[in-house]
């Protein structure tokens, strides 16, 4: 059988493509942060109107359901938020592609991505900084505390490492120093 998991399903296919891509959501906070369960990946990626056939063929039926051409065009002409998922049927693993648009953050985390080994892979990943700021903003839409638990996993194992300037300077614009504080504060796991 071969292998099932989401860096083999969702982002090699993405490298085959040479379609430019960054890892996010929990891939990210596990590369920098402590291990945690996943059955999906996120990835910010630039997708150009000329690939999306490409990634259709790539990524078609029986082994995975993609959404049809119109829906992925659709997706790719938002300037910001665009968004689309692709499920692996046998499996049930899903990835979540936000497309990268005109979002700064996006393009900002783009320029600073890092390539770190995930699953014996060399996988682009968004900076931790970039990973802390949209946690941040997940907590302050839902105030799930995973999100808080996965800051505090990435400030325990990657803390040092940090870009503070430019994490503050991400935080200031988008107004999140408030649960800043708080992310440092708390303790999550409460």
């Amino acid at each position: 059988m071969p292998e099932v998991e989401p860096i083999s399903l969702f982002i090699r296919p993405l490298d085959q493509l040479r379609i430019p891509y960054m890892v996010t959501g929990s891939l990210a906070c596990i590369a920098y942060g402590t291990p945690r369960l996943t059955h999906d990946a996120d990835a910010v990626i630039v997708l150009h109107r000329s690939q999306v056939n490409a990634l259709i063929h790539t990524f078609c039926e029986p082994e995975y359901y993609c959404p049809p051409e119109d829906v992925i065009l659709i997706e790719c002409a938002r300037e910001q938020r665009g968004h689309f998922n692709i499920i692996h049927i046998g499996s049930g693993l899903k990835a979540d592609f936000y497309l990268a648009g005109r979002d700064p953050l996006h393009a900002w985390a783009m320029n600073h991505a890092q390539t770190i080994p995930i699953s014996n892979v060399q996988v682009r990943v968004a900076p931790p900084e970039y990973v802390i700021v949209r946690k941040l903003e997940f907590y302050r839409e839902g105030e799930s505390t995973k999100h808080l638990r996965d800051i505090a996993g990435i400030l325990a194992v990657s803390g040092e490492a940090l870009d503070r300037s430019a994490l503050q300077k991400l935080i200031d614009e988008r107004h999140l120093d408030a649960l800043w504080q708080m992310a440092l504060e708390e303790d999550p796991t409460q």
